[in-house]
Parts: structure tokens; C-alpha cells; sequence
């Protein structure tokens, strides 16, 4: 095993790796006098650059989060390295060997084969570009034209051609010096009956390059009717290739992320091509791969999306089916990124590259500029399968997206779009959508449960969580809810499963029956939960399950947890009253009704009232 890298090796990993240029792969720099760059920092979220960088001393320090230190320090804070690890990075960017104390020279065998399989994949993009100039690569070039690309788009990205012979490249590789096993483990070779043959051949090549620029891999488009295989090959993943988290056009698109706070997701290599030179800088697709969690980080850390709405993700898909289906699947991982995500779709089903061709530039800055927000687009789609014109359809369709509006994490904008799903089923009462989507969420919280009495997973919705805790004290502690827990209204609690327990509880004589609580009062409340009829066996299980579940709080302080927990119950609830009664009002003409208009106002004004007294309670209670 390698031992301490050596202090002179080290010096000199600093000497050769400047931190202008490792911290600018990262983010975007300006100048900011005296001889400093400036940038936003990617360690914590800010407005206005306090990110500073000082070339000539290789230091960099934030005014705005205190992070700072050389060049090592950075790349172990951006990649969570440790230290050995940041420095062997950088040596192998730098093209520098490193020496081990406790063992003399001891040259990493994992980076030195990386170094390696750079080096050959960087000559296989040479070999593959130069010969998209042959005679042979005249298919190749006429797909290029058809699709609106001239040689020097060509030569811009890199595109090169794979002769049709079988060992065109690994010969050449290989005269180059490179191993049969290199070129193969590389994926740039297969093992043939007589030595290595090339995995690409009569097929137009992408090179694919990491975020550095370093050739990782390629992407290769069949153009000869002879070739049987797909219409799209990539690289297999490979020590330097791994496909999940690989985006191709990541090392052109980079600084534009940063600078723009934007990333475009498109489909193909083709209409990265056509983005960038449409004047949509910020393009990146996937290498033969969903996308996926791998990706959303790389993108994160060129957003810097560490603050909520910073900037946006757009993804672009086909208007069809199939494009649709994509645009969903995205949606899934849409709540890993904090800034906004969108989705930029063309009616007529036309790609990036193809709306180049057919319309223009323009066109395709159209598209991205069209965007809608994923949510909305998410929540359309499933209503577009449902007939709005009947009740029945309607119904079906509310039920059908509120497991998507339940999912937004984001109170105030789950709140958004339930007004939003309210005004296209057209039913104009919020409420009724409210307690709609939260009887879809109980049924299927109560269909997730299997076996019927194993425990649950807590809800994550913060108003669901109190509901939780409110009924764990109930079960363990009631003599710390009392009377006030007793008298809350039968609209306290929005979970089928959580009204039931308060029924059971309520049954047995309230908490102020309870005590101390302990063994006797759960065996009352179990005893009265097998009264339930078909829901007994459940609701027994929730029972035990509150029983046996920690608090959120310790011993010490459960007398003011419990306070706070009731305030913060009832302050929710009447919040939620709130709500109702201003959606009654917005739908009464104040004229042909002033009576109840003025009723209702009058109720509003004692329940918004009622609200700050509970809040008030609820921040005396911490």
C-alpha cells in the first residue's frame, strides 16, 4: 500500500495547477481588479459575488460564508475528497506522477491507467475527425448537412466519422503504442478472433467529454443500411466512462449553466448541436440513459442550486406520447433540484435540430422561452386523459393528480396549485379540492401499509407530521393534552385514519380519562379500536405504532412540546377554515348578497383573529 505522498510532489501539484482555472471549471470568474476574480460562491448561497480568488497567491476565501484555502483545499471541499484523494486528482490533471513515502516511487496503478485511457480516447477523437474529411464518410457528412450542420459545426464538436473497416482504429491505437487491453477495457475495442476489433465502424462519432474536456467516451449514430445494430451506440461504462452521470455537451455548456443559472436537457446529440448554435448556449443531453439522480448533481453544482427559485431546468421533449412519457419521468426526480424546473415541448413534435432546420434559429430560442413549469405540465397531462365535461370525469381527474400536487414539497406552492387544479376542473371550491386530495393521500397511505400491521413511514408533509405527533401524545402522554385536545373540532384533522383515532380517544372518555397514560390506557384505546368494524385491524395497529414511537422531544421538555404541538394543531386547522371561508367570499357578489357577504366577513375577521392568538401561543410555547 502506498504510503505519505511525498511534500516535495505535493508542492509541486500546487506549483501546476492553477487555481483560476480548476476553480473555473467549477464556476464562472470575472475580473474584479487589483488583480482578484470574482465569482458566486458554490459553497453557500448568495446574490452578489463575495467568492474571491487571488491567482497570484493561489488562495481563494468567500466574505459571504468564511470558506477558503489553496487549491487542494477547494477541490476536496467541491468533490468531498480526502485529502490524498484531491491531491491525486489534481496530479493526474496536472500529468504528474507521484512519489509515496514509506515505499520510494510508487506511481498509482488506478490513476496511472486512467492517464492512459485518457490519452487513447483523446487520439480516437483525432483519428475519428480526420476522417470525416475521407471519401468513405460521405454518409456521415450528408446526415450532417440534412440536419443544418457545415464542417466547421462539425469541427466545433468535435463529430468524426468510424471507418467501416474492422480494425481501423485499434491499429492505429495500437502503432500509437496503446495495449490491446487498454483499448478494450477503454471500450474503444472488443475482443476479435485475432486480436482487438473497433466497437464503432461506418458510424458518425460524438466525442463525449467530462466536465473538463477530457474524451471519456463516444456516441455513434448507424448510417449504412448494412449495419445491424441500433440506431445509437455508446461507450459501455468503463473506469473512465460512466454512463449515469456523463451529459454530453457538459464542457461546452459549463460556464453558460453558471453564468445563466439555467440548464436545457435535450434528447440527443443533434439537437445539442442545434441549441448551442440557435444561440442556446446551456444545452446538455444524456449519453444513451435516462435521466437520472447522477446527473441532477452534476447540474446542481454548475446552478449552484442551493436556494430556492435561484434558477431553472428545462427540459425539452417530443409533443408526442413518448415525448410526454419522458417529461414524467423527469418529474420524479424534479423535487431533487431546489430551483425551478420546466418543461419546453413543441405541439408539432419536432426536435430541437429538426425545428432548427424547418424554422430557424429563432424558433428554437421560441421553444425554450415557451417553457411551462413542470408541475403544471405534469398535472395537465393526467387531466388530458379524463373527460372535464361530466362530473364523473371530473372526479376521476381530481383524484388522478392529487398524488402529483401532494407530492410538491413546497407549502405555498402546493397551496398554488391546488387553486390552480381547482380552476381547470372548473368545480371553484378549493376546499372540496383540499379535502379531495387529502382523502386520496389517507387511502393510499393506508393501501402502502403491507402487511396491514407493520409500521408506516411517517408522512412527510409537515401539517401530517403535527397531526402524528398530536396522537402520539394522545396515546402516551394524554394527561399533557387535557381538555384542550378533547375540544378540537372534527376538522382538526384532514387523514381519514388520524380522525378515526381521534374518535377512539374521544370514545374511551377524552384524554382527561387518560392519566399518565401506560399500559392500561392503550389497552382501553385497542380495545376500542376493535370496534371499528372492517378498519379495526388497522386502526389497532396504529395504536401500537404511537404507542412504541419516540417523541420528538425529550422527557424534560415534553410538557412545553405538548403546548406548542396543540397550538400549532389548532392555528393549522383554523388556517384551513380561513381558506374556506375567503374562497366563499371571492365567489359572492357583495351586491346581489351583502347579508351573508357580510356574514361571512364578519367570520373571517374572528377566525383570522383566532389565528394570531394561536400562533402567538405556538411561538410562546418553543
Amino acid at each position: 500500500m502506498a504510503g505519505r505522498i511525498s511534500d516535495d510532489d505535493i508542492a509541486l501539484v500546487r506549483e501546476r495547477s492553477p487555481i483560476a482555472d480548476v476553480v473555473g471549471e467549477h464556476i464562472q470568474l470575472r475580473n474584479a481588479g487589483g488583480g482578484n476574480l470574482k465569482g458566486l460562491c458554490p459553497f453557500h448561497d448568495e446574490k452578489s459575488p463575495s467568492f474571491n480568488v487571488t491567482p497570484a497567491r493561489g488562495y481563494y476565501y468567500c466574505f459571504g460564508c468564511a470558506e477558503g484555502g489553496d487549491v487542494i483545499t477547494f477541490v476536496r471541499k467541491i468533490d468531498n475528497l480526502t485529502f490524498s484523494e484531491a491531491v491525486e486528482r489534481l496530479a493526474q490533471r496536472a500529468g504528474i506522477q507521484l512519489r509515496y513515502e514509506q515505499g520510494g516511487y510508487v506511481p498509482s496503478r488506478e490513476h496511472g491507467e486512467r492517464s492512459r485511457l485518457i490519452e487513447a480516447h483523446k487520439a480516437a477523437a483525432e483519428f475519428y475527425a480526420a476522417r470525416l474529411t475521407a471519401p468513405d464518410a460521405s454518409p456521415g457528412r450528408r446526415f450532417l448537412s440534412e440536419r443544418g450542420f457545415e464542417r466547421v459545426d462539425a469541427e466545433r464538436f468535435g463529430v468524426g466519422y468510424a471507418p467501416a473497416d474492422w480494425d481501423s482504429l485499434s491499429r492505429h491505437l495500437m502503432a500509437r503504442g496503446f495495449t490491446a487491453q487498454e483499448l478494450i477495457k477503454g471500450g474503444l475495442s472488443r475482443e476479435g478472433r485475432r486480436g482487438p476489433i473497433d466497437q464503432f465502424r461506418g458510424r458518425l462519432i460524438w466525442p463525449i467529454r467530462d466536465i473538463t474536456g477530457d474524451v471519456v467516451g463516444f456516441g455513434a449514430r448507424k448510417l449504412l443500411e448494412s449495419d445491424d445494430g441500433p440506431k445509437y451506440l455508446n461507450t459501455r461504462d468503463s473506469p473512465i466512462y460512466h454512463k449515469s452521470s456523463v451529459l454530453y455537451g457538459i464542457d461546452l455548456a459549463r460556464r453558460e449553466i453558471s453564468k445563466r443559472s439555467q440548464a436545457v436537457i435535450v434528447e440527443g446529440y443533434t439537437d445539442v448541436m442545434a441549441c448551442h448554435l440557435a444561440g442556446v448556449p446551456t444545452a446538455v443531453a444524456t449519453c444513451g440513459t435516462s435521466f437520472g439522480e447522477e446527473h441532477i448533481k452534476v447540474l446542481r453544482r454548475l446552478l449552484l442550486d442551493q436556494a430556492e427559485f435561484r434558477g431553472e431546468v428545462i427540459f425539452t421533449f417530443d409533443g408526442d406520447s413518448a415525448g410526454q412519457k419522458a417529461a414524467l419521468r423527469a418529474f420524479q426526480d424534479e423535487q431533487k433540484f431546489v430551483t425551478q424546473t420546466y418543461v419546453a415541448v413543441q405541439p408539432d413534435g419536432l426536435d430541437p435540430c429538426d425545428l432548427r432546420v424547418k424554422q430557424g434559429d429563432a424558433a428554437v430560442r421560441d421553444l425554450v422561452a415557451s417553457r411551462e413549469p413542470l408541475f403544471a405540465f405534469a398535472i395537465r397531462s393526467v387531466l388530458s386523459r379524463y373527460d372535464l365535461n361530466t362530473n364523473e370525469g371530473r372526479l376521476s381527474a381530481l383524484d388522478a393528480a392529487a398524488p402529483v400536487v401532494a407530492s410538491i414539497k413546497d407549502p405555498g406552492l402546493r397551496k398554488t396549485y391546488v387553486v390552480d387544479l381547482d380552476r381547470w376542473l372548473g368545480f371553484m371550491d378549493e376546499g372540496f379540492v383540499i379535502q379531495r386530495i387529502q382523502q386520496v393521500i389517507g387511502r393510499q397511505q393506508q393501501q402502502a401499509a403491507a402487511p396491514a400491521h407493520a409500521p408506516r413511514r411517517d408522512p412527510v408533509d409537515p401539517a401530517v407530521r403535527l397531526e402524528v405527533e398530536a396522537l402520539k401524545l394522545a396515546v402516551q402522554r394524554p394527561a399533557l393534552l387535557g381538555p384542550e385536545f378533547d375540544a378540537l373540532g372534527p376538522d382538526t384533522f384532514t387523514q381519514p385514519e388520524h380522525v378515526a383515532l381521534q374518535g377512539v380517544v374521544a370514545a374511551v372518555g377524552g384524554t382527561v380519562t387518560g392519566g399518565p397514560g401506560g399500559r392500561e390506557w392503550v389497552d382501553r384505546l385497542l380495545q376500542q379500536a376493535g370496534t371499528a368494524g372492517e378498519a379495526s385491524a388497522d386502526l389497532r395497529s396504529l395504536v401500537t405504532r404511537f404507542a412504541v414511537e419516540e417523541l420528538r422531544a425529550d422527557t424534560a421538555v415534553e410538557e412545553r412540546y405538548a403546548a406548542l404541538v396543540l397550538a400549532r394543531l389548532h392555528a393549522t386547522a383554523v388556517s384551513r377554515a380561513v381558506t374556506q371561508v375567503k374562497a366563499r367570499l371571492q365567489r359572492i357578489n357583495p351586491v346581489e348578497e351583502p347579508q351573508e357577504y357580510k356574514r361571512l366577513f364578519g367570520e373571517l375577521v374572528a377566525l383570522e383573529q383566532q389565528h394570531r392568538v394561536l400562533r402567538e401561543r405556538a411561538t410562546g410555547a418553543e
